[in-house]
């Protein structure tokens, strides 16, 4: 996701003959693959618009940059629309290259299409249907990757107590893969493992392991011939993982293969409690921001800065969006993760792909669900865009409007004003700045604030350079819950949110102890342990949470909402009944 892509020329062959021969001659005295069915041949795209490969890997993969994911498809379990999204089509590819994107990641889930026994025959059928859909996007002038996905943690993960089964499995599968493939455009790269897992074991286990598997990968791979000899291939760190020590390994299996054309990948959904509303993670905070410098920081120094391309396969927020269910992140803390995200990538020189299950693109329509969302990413591909302290200035009905103040953060651009749609707000008599600090007049707000409705109007500061930042005034009140029962099933409480939003939920006992399922905090997460109905008015407590109190203990349970306020509700479960009163 980083710009736009000219239209490819034509394609080179990469490394010369005399390379590709000694890639072959090393992989044929590597580790023995095990025999598989071939494989019935496909018919591949023509190669006219097939994009323009470097000679260097490193420049290959700047050039995929940026990149999408074609989640939850071809890797859904056990067929290509099992998890929601419609069956793939060329017009969707051609809407990813309209969009700019310049490469895609197609996950392969092969389990459900295979024989579990040897020879570990993988379906014709199946083996034609990810061809043609490689071959749609090949034709769009897309650079490819497809990989051994969901087989990861299906069969691939019981390799501590299986491991010549699994083995002898990933070999056969490779080989399958590689014999359909061989012919190929080199803008197909090959990725050995999604997020290698193994069950029962130390990381230095699982590094032992996953080096296994990407040493076979790579040499099944090369003896297979045709254009496999110089494809570039990805290795994976254990669990794609960019901590130091995962990297290290990495760095050190990928020295070890002694091959020019390998691209180290990894993942990044950020700083947990954040990237799912857990712990009281819902501000995209110091914290937050840190973990995600320091991961780019090690990329940088481990990896880009060595000569070694990056590929990061996936990246996002772990629950947003989520067009089924409230939102566990709050949009503008959403935004300055991904505005941030977008200049890390830069400085690191690192690819990235978007992952997307379903939540950005509607497959249906082909349109994106959040605009907003996916003009800041693509933003991001370029420039930097300003921010401020929050997206929101929550104004209390019942109180009188006052200047509220918010911080800039112009990321390097300089600051322009205010507007509300096209009209530009007057410096002085609608807003002040002084420093960093923008400080909203009691005039401008109380016009903006309207009749004083519940809801909310928008202004927005605009900068130098990049996206201008929304600003929503909201009106409100403190919310209201009422008594409720319920079993354990779950309790829904009567609630009017009056404008206002719910952020977090802390759940405690009398003794100090935390209430809820997690119980290393008492800040409880976010659609797993409490969820927000706004439309119904009402505020759930999910089966999960009301399963995990204590019989008979009492917790007390506070809410905590975007406008600051907080509203106390206890909660008792006795035998299958659950009862909830308020203060």
């Amino acid at each position: 996701m980083k710009g736009t892509h000219r239209t490819p020329g034509r394609r080179s062959r990469g490394p010369g003959r005399v390379l590709g021969l000694l890639l072959a001659l090393v992989a044929a005295i590597g580790l023995t693959s095990t025999t598989a069915p071939a494989v019935p041949r496909h018919e591949h795209a023509s190669s006219a618009r097939l994009p323009r490969l470097a000679a260097a890997s490193r420049d290959t993969v700047a050039a995929m940059q940026p990149s999408w994911n074609l989640g939850n498809t071809l890797d859904a379990i056990p067929d290509e629309t099992s998890w929601g999204n419609p069956l793939a089509t060329k017009a969707l590819f051609d809407t990813i290259k309209a969009q700019g994107f310049r490469s895609v990641r197609i996950p392969v889930t092969w389990s459900g299409h295979q024989s579990s026994t040897a020879p570990y025959t993988i379906d014709a059928t199946w083996m034609n249907r990810v061809e043609q859909v490689v071959d749609w996007a090949l034709a769009d002038g897309l650079y490819v990757v497809i990989n051994v996905h969901h087989d990861s943690w299906q069969w691939i993960s019981a390799m501590a107590t299986d491991h010549d089964n699994v083995l002898a499995r990933f070999k056969a599968t490779w080989t399958q893969i590689a014999a359909a493939f061989r012919d190929t455009s080199q803008a197909l790269l090959f990725e050995s493992n999604n997020e290698p897992q193994f069950d029962n074991t130390t990381d230095a286990q699982g590094n032992q392991y996953n080096n296994e598997l990407n040493t076979a990968f790579h040499t099944v791979v090369r003896r297979s011939g045709g254009g496999n000899a110089t494809r570039l291939l990805m290795l994976p760190s254990l669990h794609t993982n960019a901590g130091q020590d995962f990297l290290d390994v990495l760095v050190s299996e990928m020295k070890s293969l002694n091959d020019p054309r390998l691209v180290a990948t990894v993942h990044f959904y950020g700083w947990y409690p954040f990237s799912v509303n857990i712990a009281g993670g819902t501000q995209f905070d110091a914290t937050a921001q840190k973990d995600m410098s320091d991961t780019f920081s090690r990329i940088r120094t481990t990896l880009t800065s060595q000569g070694i391309p990056v590929y990061l396969g996936e990246y996002g927020l772990l629950s947003y969006p989520d067009h089924n269910h409230p939102a566990r992140v709050e949009p503008g803390e959403a935004l300055k993760y991904f505005e941030q995200f977008g200049y890390e990538a830069r400085a690191a020189g690192v690819t990235t792909a978007l992952w997307d299950a379903f939540n950005f693109l509607n497959r249906s329509t082909l349109q994106w669900r959040d605009p907003a969302l996916i003009d800041q990413i693509k933003s991001g591909w370029t420039t930097r865009s300003g921010t401020a302290s929050s997206d929101r200035i929550f104004l209390a009905k019942s109180d009188a409007i006052t200047a509220r103040t918010l911080t800039l953060n112009p990321n390097g651009h300089a600051f322009r004003g205010l507007w509300q749609g096209s009209s530009k707000l007057a410096r002085g008599r609608d807003y002040t700045v002084s420093g960093d600090r923008l400080t909203l007049t009691a005039a401008a707000l109380t016009r903006l604030a309207g009749n004083r409705a519940y809801g909310i109007n928008a202004t927005e500061a605009r900068f130098s350079r990049g996206l201008p930042w929304k600003i929503h005034v909201t009106t409100y009140d403190r919310p209201v819950l009422s008594d409720a029962t319920g079993d354990t099933n779950g309790v829904t409480i009567p609630t009017r949110f009056r404008g206002d939003l719910l952020a977090t939920m802390e759940a405690t006992y009398a003794d100090g102890g935390n209430a809820g399922p997690t119980d290393w905090t008492p800040y409880q997460e976010f659609n797993e342990a409490f969820s927000p109905d706004y439309p119904d008015d009402a505020l759930l407590l999910t089966s999960k949470f009301v399963n995990s109190l204590r019989d008979g203990a009492q917790a007390t349970l506070v809410f905590h909402f975007w406008s600051g306020a907080t509203a106390t509700y206890r909660v008792t479960k006795s035998a299958s009944s659950v009862t909830g009163t308020v203060g």
